[in-house]
């Protein structure tokens, strides 16, 4: 099974580091956040990669060439302005024919990929998300006119399952893909197959963290530094 991975977009929110690489090059304990999530993946068995180039590509073409990984990738540009949707949709011919794995460039979680790819198999939809609880929230104010009659600081009781990233899907899903490169995965492709009874939703109850801004950078290192690798599932 091969793995398509988004990694052409800009990153303008995590620092100025992305003026000079492209966020999934950004590091995390020395090492590129996208080769996190390919070691994710090759632990359970996927070590054929489709990259959707845009920002930048040429830095991580490269440093994926000459990585010492038993890996086989395939580099394809996207484009610099193309949406999530139209990235993908320039990929079709790579995996037209068979399941594949779909995923950001910029996300770990400790996801059993196994488990995910089993239960959409199981449940025989086009598409399968992982759903994820978003690692932290904002305290909550309760007002009163101008005045604050009550804070509460993240609550936990409160369960809101996100899109966490990580799909399994057929080749049917292009049928749900404009040829437009601003068609954008999130929005109407998805929707369509959610309201048409073809998106499934496996719960991960697990780590789940994206690294959109500098402070989820400073997280992951801190985590990482600190041993508490929640992600790292291979040895």
């Amino acid at each position: 099974m091969k793995a398509v991975i988004l990694a052409g977009g800009y990153g303008t929110r995590i620092s100025e580091e992305t003026q000079t690489k492209p966020k999934p090059l950004v590091e995390i304990g020395g090492m590129p956040i996208l080769w996190h999530i390919m070691k994710s993946y090759s632990h359970y068995g996927i070590n054929e990669f489709v990259i959707c180039l845009g920002y930048k590509g040429k830095l991580i073409q490269e440093y994926f060439s000459n990585l010492n990984e038993k890996w086989n990738c395939t580099f394809v540009d996207t484009g610099l302005e193309t949406m999530t949707g139209g990235r993908l949709k320039k990929v079709k011919k790579h995996v037209e024919n068979e399941t594949f794995c779909f995923t950001y460039g910029d996300t770990v979680n400790d996801l059993n990929i196994s488990k995910v790819i089993k239960f959409h198999k199981k449940i025989g939809t086009l598409a399968t998300v992982t759903a994820c609880i978003p690692p932290e929230k904002y305290g909550i104010l309760q007002l009163n006119g101008d005045m604050a009659e009550d804070f509460k600081e993240k609550p936990k009781e409160e369960k809101n399952w996100v899109n966490g990233g990580y799909f399994v899907l057929e080749p049917g899903i292009f049928d749900f893909i404009d040829n437009d490169p601003e068609t954008v995965w999130e929005e109407q492709p998805l929707k369509n197959l959610a309201t048409g009874g073809k998106l499934a939703a496996y719960r991960h109850h697990g780590f789940y963290q994206p690294m959109d801004t500098l402070r989820d950078k400073v997280k992951l290192n801190e985590l990482w530094d600190s041993g508490n690798r929640k992600w790292k599932v291979w040895n």
